[in-house]
């Protein structure tokens, strides 16, 4: 009985044996379930992308957005009477200068003198009175010896240059058509608003013959 009890309990420590080390263990179980648990205050926090906003918003709005404008024509001499008045509004890089040929049907001009010597006498009497842009037509023709005060596309630009020159105190000076070809420049600027274009409106105002418009 003795040897029976003996026998019996070798067998169960043998097969607790073999349960316990040599049996492979269920790949399904973790015999260590707790110790492989994640503790959650040390998980990462990951915020969700930022939406990706207008490529234009950092950069801000262009200085040179709006309009742009052309305001002409003048003549090479007379130009600078236009730009002195643009100054004040520090256009920098939004004025340029555009140099063109134009057809001119109209003109204000002094008839001719006679000769050479009566046109120069009859020039330094505009000079006298503050007028500077005119020419002494030299050329062969019916019109030698005139003296031209300024060529326009329209009768309406050449009279209202007429009344600018006869408040200077010319008095011999007509308007009459004649088709020629002349050099004018126009300055143009960009980036023009609403509250730009109302002060241009009054530059083209103060001096006559000249206009707006749209660029090209």
């Amino acid at each position: 009985m003795r040897a029976f009890f003996l026998l019996l309990l070798l067998a169960n420590l043998a097969f607790f044996a073999w349960a316990r080390y040599w049996v492979p263990q269920n790949p399904g179980s973790d015999p260590r379930p707790l110790g492989r648990q994640i503790d959650p205050q040390k998980l990462p926090i990951v915020a969700p992308p930022a939406k990706a906003g207008p490529a234009s918003s950092a950069a801000g709005p262009s200085q040179a957005s709006g309009a742009c404008v052309e305001w002409g024509s003048f003549t090479p001499d007379n130009v600078a009477a236009a730009k002195k008045l643009l100054q004040p509004l520090a256009l920098g890089d939004l004025l340029s200068e555009q140099k063109v040929r134009e057809t001119a049907n109209w003109w204000v001009f002094m008839p001719p003198q006679g000769n050479k010597q009566s046109a120069q006498h009859k020039a330094s009497e505009l000079d006298a009175l503050g007028v500077n842009d005119f020419h002494i037509v030299s050329d062969e023709g019916a019109y030698r010896w005139a003296i031209s005060l300024g060529a326009f596309r329209s009768e309406a630009g050449a009279q209202a240059h007429l009344a600018a020159l006869q408040a200077k105190g010319v008095r011999s000076a007509q308007v009459g058509p004649r088709v020629s070809e002349v050099q004018k420049v126009w300055l143009r600027i960009r980036g023009v608003d609403a509250g730009l274009r109302e002060r241009l409106k009054a530059f083209a105002k103060a001096i006559e013959g000249s206009e707006l418009r749209g660029c090209g």
